[in-house]
Order: C-alpha cells, then structure tokens, then sequence
C-alpha cells in the first residue's frame, strides 16, 4: 500500500482531502462483505423463484444450510412431481383449448393496478352451483385451483367451493379442469379479493362457512406492504360475511407473513376466537401455530416449501355464535 501513496499523489474531493492508498484500504475492505450479501441475495432469489418458499432464510436470519441448497437445485422437478402425486385422484389433464393460450403466468402482480380495482361481476349462483343454498368456502388466492378441486370432488354434495385468484389464466385454466371433471359444486373467478370479496359474498345465497387464505404473496419491501391481500378492510369483510361458527384458515411459510395476518385477525378477537380454543384435538406449538394442516390435503406452495424444508405457520379461527 505504500508503493501506491508513493506513486500516486494525494487528491482533493470538494472539502475532504484523502490519500489514493486510503481509499485503496478502503474498497479492500469493502469488496468482501459486498460480495458476500451479493451471493447471499442471489441465493436468496434462487430460492424464492424455485417454489416461492423464502421461510428457509427470513425465518433465521441467516443463510441456509448445504442440504437445502441441494434441495434448491434439485427442488423444481422433485417437488412438482411430489404436487402430482397429492393430487393424482384428480387426474387432471395437461391438454388445453387453444384459446387458454400460452400459460406462463407472472409470479408478482400489483393489485392496485387500476385494472384490477375493477369489482368483478356477481355471477348468477344459480347457474354456477347445481345448489347455490349451500354452504360456502372461498379460498382466496387460489392459484391453480387444484387444492379447491380435490376439496369439491370429496364433498360433492355438501358444500360449494369459490375460488378468488386475481392472475385471469389461472382461473380461466382452473375453470377448464372443473368442466372436465364434471364438477357442480366449484367455480373460479378472476378477481381482486380486497375489491370484489364483499360484494360477491353478499350476493351468495347460502352462509359462508369458510375462508381460506394460503400463503399469499408476501410482497417483501417495505414500501410494498400495501399490497398484501389481508389488510383491515378485507378482514373487516370476511368476519362480518362469515356465519356464526364459521372459521378463517391462515397460512403461510414466511413468518413474517404469517404475523401480519395473525395481528390482523387477532385484532377481531371480540368476535373471533382461537378454534384450539374450542376444539381440543387442534393441537399447536406455543406461539399459537397449527402443528398441521386441518384441511385434508396440502396446498401446491405448501409441498413445494416443505420439501425444500421450510416451516408453514397456520392459524384457525372461529366466529363466536
């Protein structure tokens, strides 16, 4: 470092004099904690991008284990193959309408996009369900659909089905598979949840039993928290629209995800109330967590997370009679 203060001469930057080797000292110290948080990112995108399960690194803090970097390179293949065997009974087909068009569908979405404030249109219930008096789930952000479909294929005659997914190829494909599967008791929508969920709930003739809100997208920057689905008019819509003793089911594999929606609900506790609070057999840790999943099947993002090793935090409440 000597040899370089020798050579170059010192330089005078506004009113900071400083020496070239200084500055050289500097950089040398810099430049490996710079590429230590740039390999730490990438494989922080490498993860998310994989099965959009980031629980692995924002739950500890700190970077991952080797074996889940192995699962990560591996994850893709192994963990769709794994979605494929959940949900084998369905037998669904890979084979779509040219007019479904190309499926590559946008992992972010903004939902105050101004196209999408736009309230979906209340369908006639009547011509969706064969028997529109029945109780009602509504996933929201259903994705693929599939986890809803293998719900309404089990109960085929004793509850309807309703899925919100605000991404229109999804639900236009998902809609594809429920007419295959000859099922009367689903229907998808392409619509924003935080704009549309009332209005259409409110029309339904039957009571809304359940509500199901499944590891949605955790929109991570700060300045981008607005546009998580569960925000206080949404939650204010769903407890005042559930019947009494209907429930709310929370997941997600971000922890900090899982808080925000937990705090959102938790502050309905007049009219809410913890379901291990009324049903024993719910087992939870001792934050208050679902050990599992009450609903019978895994969602697509909950095999794909947890096959990379993430942990799911699930929450179920109950509206009080």
């Amino acid at each position: 470092m000597a040899a370089v203060s020798a050579i170059i001469p010192a330089n005078r930057v506004g009113r900071r004099t400083f020496t070239t080797h200084y500055a050289v000292d500097q950089l040398i110290t810099i430049i490996p904690t710079f590429v230590s948080r740039l390999q730490h990112t990438h494989f922080r995108r490498r993860l998310y991008c994989s099965a959009r399960s980031r629980s692995a690194i924002m739950n500890t803090g700190s970077a991952p284990a080797a074996s889940t970097m192995v699962a990560v390179r591996q994850g893709p293949e192994q963990s769709t193959r794994l979605v494929a065997l959940e949900y084998a009974d369905l037998n669904l087909t890979d084979k779509f309408p040219e007019e479904l068009g190309h499926l590559r569908i946008r992992q972010h979405v903004n939902p105050l996009r101004s196209t999408l404030m736009v309230p979906a249109k209340v369908p006639n219930w009547n011509e969706v369900y064969e028997d529109a008096t029945l109780p009602l789930m509504v996933d929201i952000g259903s994705g693929t659909g599939r986890f809803l479909m293998w719900l309404a294929k089990k109960n085929p005659n004793a509850k309807n089905y309703l899925g919100l997914e605000i991404k229109r190829k999804l639900v236009d494909r998902a809609n594809y598979w429920v007419n295959e599967l000859a099922l009367r008791n689903i229907h998808f929508i392409s619509a924003n949840a935080s704009v549309s969920f009332k209005q259409l709930v409110s029309a339904y003739p039957g009571p809304l039993m359940l509500v199901s809100i499944l590891c949605p997208d955790p929109h991570f920057k700060r300045k981008y928290r607005k546009r998580r689905v569960v925000q206080e008019a949404l939650v204010e819509s769903i407890v005042d629209s559930l019947m009494p003793g209907g429930h709310v089911f929370i997941q997600s594999d971000v922890l900090d995800v899982a808080m925000d929606m937990r705090d959102h609900f938790d502050a309905k506790l007049k009219k809410l109330i913890h379901i291990d609070n009324v049903d024993s057999t719910m087992e939870i840790d001792g934050d208050g967590w679902l050990l599992s999943n009450p609903m019978g099947i895994r969602t697509e993002r909950e095999i794909h997370a947890e096959f990379e090793g993430a942990r799911i935090y699930r929450r179920m409440y109950q509206k009080l009679m």
